[in-house]
């Protein structure tokens, strides 16, 4: 939210504001509205704000802090656009509905937890399109300058014709929360949602997705034929971890002798990365994530030299600027590819069978109930 009211001043617009959030838990709200007024208004030495301009744009009432699992249909009926943020498993309904009620959407990733999921956001997609609705994804690297101009250099041929693609997504594991009294199952796996795979879709497709996303970038998102994978939980333990895996690996065959490698893994204390490596034909090519370094070398080396940008803040701008130009930005074709593609990958790994694309599109496997409340729910 932040970044889409401060995207109006890169843009030199001082028209958006926030009417209406919406939650399952009323604290969250409260909490991110305090958090958002401490970032747009710094105050002075007498408790003033500096920038008495940024108050206009936090306008939500206490009428329209919308609590509960329909919070959704309150907040979209009131805006323009709508930031979707919540666990992916809520995704799909939320941008079926935005589009129904014409609203301009920013979908955080991933789209989906599994097929069923996928299938949906396809077709809200194409419905936003053909009603000329902005819908831009959470798959904030493609809005990051350095891959941009990488993978520009890529699809010109700078290493050659691609054979290989290899990722990494290895990290710290994330916070558990243990079950505090009280609290009923859907109350505490909601605020321990990564851990649940029917709400986090576990943490290849929730948070891996990024790697391979990459990954079908660099294979201009045309899809591998198969996946096989092997995956498990090693490392954690207790209720609170709940039923998702700690580690993945992933081969994905595109055919012709061309395959992509993927590791995640959720590990404390052992050596991470976050890296991305190309091999072509005429060279090789690496982006290191969260450093500038991304670099083609072999028969025709290049070294990206440009400076940086804020990509989760470009999102941003890139969709409001498609708002007010009238050349709306959509990111729905290659938006659910991506997360499928994750898919398709956790279903090789729980499976240990071969996985091919077509059958993970057409999977009915739904990963949790049709609709939630607040009492009592067991997983697998």
């Amino acid at each position: 939210a932040l970044q889409a009211l401060r995207a109006e001043d890169a843009l030199e617009e001082n028209g958006v504001r926030l009417v209406a959030m919406g939650d399952v838990f009323a604290e969250r709200i409260d909490a991110c509205h305090a958090a958002l007024a401490n970032a747009l208004v710094e105050p002075d030495e007498e408790g003033q704000p500096t920038r008495p301009e940024a108050v206009a744009k936090l306008t939500v009432s206490d009428d329209a802090r919308f609590v509960g699992f329909e919070a959704y249909r309150e907040v979209i009926d009131r805006v323009d656009v709508v930031l979707l943020t919540t666990p992916p498993a809520f995704r799909p309904a939320h941008l079926e509905y935005a589009v129904e009620r014409g609203v301009h959407v920013f979908a955080e990733k991933p789209m989906a937890v599994d097929a069923p999921g996928v299938r949906r956001v396809m077709a809200a997609a194409e419905r936003a399109r053909t009603k000329r609705l902005s819908l831009v994804s959470g798959f904030c690297w493609r809005y990051n300058d350095r891959p941009r101009a990488f993978f520009d250099e890529i699809h010109r041929g700078r290493a050659g014709d691609l054979h290989a693609y290899y990722s990494t997504y290895n990290t710290a594991p994330i916070y558990e929360r243990n079950r505090e009294e009280g609290w009923s199952d859907v109350e505490w796996m909601l605020k321990n949602w990564h851990h649940f795979s029917f709400l986090s879709g576990d943490h290849l497709v929730e948070q891996a997705c990024h790697s391979l996303d990459k990954q079908a970038w660099a294979f201009r998102d045309v899809p591998p034929l198969h996946a096989v994978a092997v995956g498990g939980c090693q490392t954690r333990s207790g209720p609170q971890k709940g039923n998702t895996y700690d580690h993945f690996s992933i081969t994905y065959d595109y055919g012709d002798g061309r395959r992509a490698f993927h590791m995640s893994r959720q590990w404390p204390n052992c050596a991470n990365e976050n890296n991305d490596y190309l091999y072509g034909t005429r060279g090789q090519g690496i982006i290191e994530n969260w450093t500038p370094r991304h670099e083609v070398t072999g028969a025709s080396p290049w070294l990206y030299e440009g400076d940086g940008n804020d990509m989760y803040q470009a999102e941003h701008e890139a969709l409001f600027a498609g708002i007010r130009s009238g050349n709306l930005v959509h990111d729905g074709d290659w938006m659910a590819k991506s997360t499928l593609l994750a898919i398709q990958g956790r279903m090789a790994a729980y499976t240990g069978r071969l996985v091919t694309w077509e059958e993970a599109l057409a999977s009915e496997e739904r990963l949790g109930p049709d609709s939630l409340d607040w009492g009592h729910l067991e997983v697998t």
